[in-house]
C-alpha cells in the first residue's frame, strides 16, 4: 500500500515544487512507482512536468469536487514511473467552493484513498498557504515534508505551520507523522547558510533530513524546459540532491515496516 506524503511550507519560494517534481522523479528512476499530485493553483509542478497548464481539463479541482474519479485525471509523465494529477488556475476558487460542504477538509482524502493500491508513494505539492487546499492534503497526508530554505527568515512561520499539523493531528488525522525537515538552496560559501543549517539542526535534531539541496544553476533551470532535474542533468548535483532525499526516504520508511 503506498504512501502519501504531502510537501508543504506557508511560505512561497522555499522549494517545495522544485521538490516535488524532482523527488518524484528521483524516486521513478529508483523503480518507485510514483504519483504526483499538484495541490497549488499556480500549477508549477504541471508545468515543471512538461504539460501546458492551458490545456489541462481535468485535474486536482474535479477531484476536490468529486466530479471525477481520481484515475481518470491521472496522466503520464516522460519521467519513468511517475504519473501526474495536474492543476489548474481554477483551483484558486475550490476553498470558495468548498467552504460550506461537509467534510470539506477530507475532500482529497476520500478522493486518493482507492490510489494508494496503485503507487509506492503519492506526493501532494501543497500551495504556499495554510488554506484549505493545504489543509486536505495533511488530512490526506501520512506524513509531510517541510522545505525550509537556508536564509535568513527560514525559521520564520514554522512555528505556525507546526501548530497546523499539530491541529490537524489532533482534529482531522492522528496518524500524520513529520516526514521530515528538508533545507534547500544551500551555498556552502555563505556563513548565513552555515548558520540556518546549524540553528535547525540544533532545534530539530532527528526530524531535520540528512540529505540538503544545494543551490545549483541546473536545477533553477530544469523547470523551464519542462523537464525534472533526472531528465535535464542527471549528472548534475541538483540530482545527486534529489537522488540522496529519495534512497533516505525509501531506507526511512523500509526501517519503519
Amino acid at each position: 500500500m503506498g504512501k502519501i506524503i504531502a510537501i508543504a511550507n506557508q511560505k512561497g519560494g522555499v522549494g517545495k515544487t522544485t521538490t516535488s517534481v524532482n523527488l518524484a522523479a528521483s524516486l521513478g528512476v529508483l523503480e518507485k512507482k510514483v504519483l504526483l499530485i499538484d495541490a497549488d493553483p499556480q500549477a508549477n509542478a504541471t508545468s515543471g512536468l512538461g504539460l501546458n497548464v492551458d490545456e489541462i481539463e481535468v485535474g486536482t479541482y474535479q477531484l476536490l469536487e468529486h466530479t471525477l474519479n481520481a484515475g481518470d485525471a491521472v496522466i503520464k509523465t516522460d519521467s519513468p514511473n511517475v504519473d501526474l494529477i495536474p492543476a489548474h488556475i481554477d483551483l484558486v476558487a475550490i476553498e470558495i467552493e468548498l467552504v460550506d460542504k461537509e467534510r470539506r477538509e477530507y475532500m482529497l482524502k476520500e478522493a486518493i484513498e482507492d490510489m494508494r493500491d496503485h503507487y509506492d508513494y503519492i506526493l501532494i505539492d501543497c500551495a504556499p498557504s495554510l488554506g484549505l487546499l493545504t489543509l486536505n492534503a495533511l488530512t490526506a497526508a501520512d506524513s509531510v515534508i517541510i522545505p525550509i530554505q537556508c536564509e535568513y527568515f527560514a525559521l520564520e512561520g514554522l512555528g505556525k505551520l507546526l501548530n497546523t499539523i499539530k491541529s490537524v493531528q489532533k482534529i482531522h488525522n492522528h496518524n500524520l507523522d513529520i516526514e521530515g525537515l528538508l533545507l534547500t538552496m544551500y551555498d556552502s560559501r555563505l556563513r548565513l547558510s552555515n548558520q540556518v543549517v546549524e540553528e535547525v539542526q540544533k532545534h530539530f535534531n532527528d526530524m531535520v533530513f540528512d540529505t540538503i539541496i544545494q543551490r545549483n544553476v541546473r536545477l533553477s533551470e530544469a523547470p523551464s524546459y519542462g523537464e525534472s532535474i533526472i531528465n535535464y542533468d542527471a549528472g548534475s548535483k541538483g540530482a545527486t540532491n534529489y537522488l540522496n532525499l529519495a534512497h533516505e526516504i525509501i531506507k526511512k520508511n523500509k526501517e519503519k515496516v
